[in-house]
């Protein structure tokens, strides 16, 4: 199945799952390890969310094509994120600070994830094979 995917796509993977990693593994980690105050059930939620991303992240980069899915998610929850939260924000002239940087973040995210998936070898894999 690699053979599907070229060579600088599977390394366009790793690097997007490296990046991943080292964006989200030292800041949710830190929480976790040492949290600084009681966290709302929905901070925790996505604390928690990161950090397993985080991890699974490493195993994307070993494993691409494995981990392929990982990618697929990263790229909706960005994306539903951005039209969801962002785009409404944007709209009523809200979009500053912390929102303003999840905003750029997300949206470079989603540009990202969609240049490395191989949407062939996902059509193939995920779409017109059938279930059983």
């Amino acid at each position: 199945m690699e053979n599907e995917v070229g060579r600088v796509r599977l390394y366009g993977m790793r690097i997007v799952f490296l990046l991943t990693f080292i964006g989200l593994a030292p800041s949710a980690w830190q929480e976790i390890i040492i949290p600084t105050e009681t966290w709302e059930p929905f901070y925790g939620v996505a604390v928690s969310f990161w950090a397993a991303l985080s991890l699974l992240a490493l195993v994307g980069f070993l494993y691409p094509l494995k981990m392929l899915p990982l990618l697929l998610l990263q790229l909706l929850y960005k994306l539903v994120w951005l039209l969801g939260v962002g785009l409404p924000l944007w709209q009523q002239g809200l979009l500053e600070g912390a929102a303003k940087d999840l905003a750029f973040a997300n949206g470079l995210g989603v540009v990202l994830d969609a240049l490395v998936i191989p949407w062939l070898y996902v059509a193939k894999k995920y779409i017109y094979k059938p279930v059983w």
